[in-house]
Formats: C-alpha cells, structure tokens, sequence
C-alpha cells in the first residue's frame, strides 16, 4: 500500500488508527513489526506542540525499549526534578516526590523519566516511518460503520477507508467513542480549572520544579489551594507551567495571560516571561469508558480513560494499552489466532484503567503519595483472561523481571521484539518438541531469585503468559493464541 498517495484514493488497511498520540503511534509502530498494514490518521495538521504528558514511568520505559526508541527517549529526556518549594519570593526548601529506588537487574529503569509529549510523539512518529508507516494528517473521522468482516470510515477530506479493525485513539473528545455511542462516566477531581503552558524564563534556574503555593494554602499542590508549578523540560529551554485558577473563572490562554498568571502567583515578573510557546486548558477529571470494544472497533489512551495529571498515570496507561493490544491484533491478522483473543484486551486493560484512575485521583487529592503503584512495574494480569499457571517466584499475568543470562545478554535482550519467549530457569524439565518458529526458547540454569526454577512463557508484551514446573498445559495456552 502506497500511502504517500492515500489522500487521492479510497484506502484498504488492515488497521485504521484514529489519533496520532502517543497511544495511537505506539500501537502503529508494534503493528508495523508484525507487518501489519495500518494507517493512521490525525485530525491535525501536524503532531501535537505541547509538553502536557511529560512523566514518563519506569514501566514505559521498559515498552519503548522493546518498540526500538529507548536510546531517543533516554537522550531526549532526564530524571524527574527535585520540586522546589516557594512562599512570597522565599525558598522553603525541597520537597522529594518519590522515595530514592536504585537499578537493580530485575528492574534497570528505575525513575520516572521526564520528556515532553511533543518529543515522545516525535521519536514515536520516525520509529513509525522507519518501519514504513505514515501518519495522514489534517484528516477529520465524521462517520464509522461496521459490519461482521470490516470497518468503513469517512473522513471530513472525502476519503473512505475500509479497514479490518479500527481503533480510537484519538483523546478524551473521542469521535470514535461517540460515534459508537460508548459512555464515558467518571467525576471532576477539583473543582478549579487548570492552566498548563509551555514557556521559556530565563531568569529561572533548571535544576529544580519550581512549586510556588497559595497563600495559606499548605505547601503545594497535593494540600489543596492555588498553586503554579514551573518544570523544566529536558532537552529545550522550556519549562511546563501548571496552574490552578479559581472555580468558576475563565482561562486567558494568550500570551499576555499566561505572562500575568506567572506574574501574580510568584516573584517573577511578566516580563521575565520571555516566550509562551503553547497553553490550553483542563478540568481535572477521572473517567473509563463503559466498554474498550464495540465490534471492530477498539478504544485506547484517553478515549478510554481520563485521568488527572497528578502521578503521571494517563500517557503511561495509554502506551501500555497500545503495547497489550498490538501483539494480539497482530495474532489475529497474522497467526490465525481466533477474533476471542482480541476480547481479552477489554478484560485485561480495562480493570488496570480503572485502577490507576483511583491511583491518579487520590494522589490529586493528597490521599495517597507517589510511590511504587506510579512506577507501574508491578501491574499485573494475574485475574484476566490469559493468565495460566504459575511457577518459582511468579504467577502468570506478571510482569516478566529483567535479568542475566549465560551468553552475557539479559533477559530483555532476549524478549526484544514481536515474538514469544520461553524462558526455562534453573531447570532440568522438559520442553515440547516442535514448538512453533514464533515462540524463541532461552535459558538460565543458575539459580535467580526473581523467577525462581521453572518455565516461563513470555507474551511479547513482556508479560507472563503462562508458568509451570513442566510443560504440562503449554501446548493448549500456546492454541489460545494462534500459536499451535
């Protein structure tokens, strides 16, 4: 398929991605790796400018380490800032975020990573065209049918495109969930609006997230009151500005508004605002959609969750929906694995959405602190639908440890890529003969704690699929998903 052409003619795809987000672009470069076909289309004229998803988890890390853009992102990006604590022009003092956690074999990304949305989206988009896909752009979906075998969508342009299976990834307004007439319910986290920009300010030093509070309103965000937060964005001479304002009130995103915000909540001066280079406005709001599948059709991102900016949970959660469903389109399409498995995204992804809602809610509220929940690492299937066995130190539906193996790799340089991996660890029992070209067989024969002895069946979302102390019942989870 030539889609350098595609705003001439109708279009046939395997996948219509709507929205070129972070979850929109991470799924197209994983569906891209299976030799998939898939288009995406963007109702803008170019990728999003802003920062606004910048908190990158540990856990994320580990998924764009797999998709091929880790060394980007980590050249791109930094660790997050200390926050700085600011009252009438004074410092306070610093007030950590997040308990120290050291890099261990088992987990080697250890921080939250900070990276502007624009940047991530940027790296995303050239992995995506160096695996010979496209973005069409200035695409506006205004219609989606669908039958038993394909999706027809019509955009604003004239273009139709039939595709096989559609997925809404295009934000918390989706026009895809409307047009299905999905439900989104949730609540209003705060009751003030928020503010967050882009701006460059000199006079500022970097080395820190400036949080400058209200007046007799505790010490930052998380203890209620007005605040304006300042953080500097690796690898530019921006800072992110957040703020809230009064309930009721109306955001002046102009220049000149942002400019007298910084100017009323801190010792800064307007003029010491030396560029707004971009600012919108949000209600911090909690909401999941009531399915993440309507035929043929798949919600993602935000489309199927919205959550408050607080713990950085809502760009994360959204790549990991990208990365849980593009393996299983990609079985589907590719391996024959049966239409069923593509139900176990809902039933998996959907109780994690919700649940790192309440996270992100309660830590808006200051009922919870940041901590190892907001690293993700310890997400688990363990209750869902794939989920078969266990053995050693884990169950199936957990997260899959790094480590060492004898040749001097690591376990992650053996899951890199589209495909299954058996893991046998300290070990004698015996494999099946004949196992299928796609499930690649590694070996660890000294002992290593975060397994423990036993099989390992890796799903190439990095997590455990099946365990056991033999092989018994492999061979059937293996026919689960097209494999056998």
């Amino acid at each position: 398929m030539e889609l350098n052409n595609v705003k001439d003619v109708d279009v046939d795809v395997d996948v219509l991605v709507v929205g070129a987000g972070p979850a929109g672009l991470a799924l197209a470069c994983d569906l891209r790796r299976r030799g998939v076909d898939v288009l995406v289309a963007e109702k803008a004229d170019a990728l999003f400018p802003g920062s606004r998803g910048k908190g990158m988890q540990p856990r994320t890390l580990e998924v764009l380490d797999d998709l091929g853009v880790i060394r980007d992102v980590l050249t791109h990006g930094g660790p997050m800032p200390v926050p700085m604590m600011w009252r009438n022009g004074e410092r306070l003092g610093e007030r950590p975020m997040f308990a120290p956690v050291e890099p261990s074999e088992a987990e080697p990304y250890n921080l939250a990573w900070t990276i502007p949305q624009w940047r991530t989206q940027e790296i995303l988009h050239a992995r995506l065209v160096r695996l010979g896909g496209r973005v069409a752009f200035g695409e506006e979906l205004t219609g989606l049918t669908q039958d038993g075998t394909s999706v027809a969508a019509v955009f604003a342009s004239g273009r139709r495109v039939s595709a096989r299976y559609a997925v809404a990834a295009d934000g918390g307004r989706s026009t895809v969930r409307r047009l299905l007439g999905v439900a989104m319910r949730g609540e209003d986290v705060a009751p003030t609006p928020m503010v967050v920009a882009d701006v460059r300010i000199p006079a500022l030093d970097r080395d820190h997230w400036h949080t400058f509070a209200g007046e007799g309103e505790g010490a930052g965000a998380d203890e209620g009151g007005h605040f304006l937060a300042l953080c500097p964005l690796p690898g530019t001479a921006d800072f992110q500005l957040a703020a809230s304002l009064p309930p009721g009130s109306a955001p002046d995103l102009s220049p000149d508004g942002v400019r007298g915000l910084v100017a009323a909540r801190t010792h800064l001066a307007a003029s010491d605002v030396a560029e707004v280079a971009w600012s919108s406005d949000f209600r911090p709001r909690a909401a999941l959609a009531d399915r993440f599948r309507v035929g043929r059709v798949f919600l993602a991102g935000d489309a199927a969750h919205v959550h408050s900016p607080a713990g950085g949970q809502g760009l994360n959660t959204s790549v990991q929906d990208a990365y849980n469903l593009g393996w299983k389109l990609g079985q589907v399409l590719r391996a024959g694995a049966p239409d069923a498995l593509l139900d176990t995204y809902e039933g998996e992804r959907r109780p994690v959405a919700a649940g790192m809602l309440g996270l992100s809610t309660r830590i808006h509220r200051g009922q919870e602190q940041r901590g190892e929940k907001t690293r993700q690492l310890g997400l688990t299937y363990r209750t869902g639908p794939l989920a078969s066995g266990a053995a050693g130190a884990l169950a199936a539906g957990d997260r899959a440890p790094d480590g060492p193996l004898p040749d001097g790799t690591t376990i992650f340089d053996a899951l890199r890529g589209p495909h299954f991996t058996l893991l046998r660890m300290a070990t004698d029992a015996p494999l099946p003969d004949g196992l299928p070209a796609a499930v690649r067989v590694r070996e660890q024969p000294a002992a290593y704690a975060p397994y423990g002895k036993g099989l390992f069946l890796v799903r190439p979302d990095g997590h455990i699929g099946w365990a056991g102390e033999d092989a018994g019942g492999l061979r059937p989870w293996l026919r689960s998903v097209g494999l056998a």
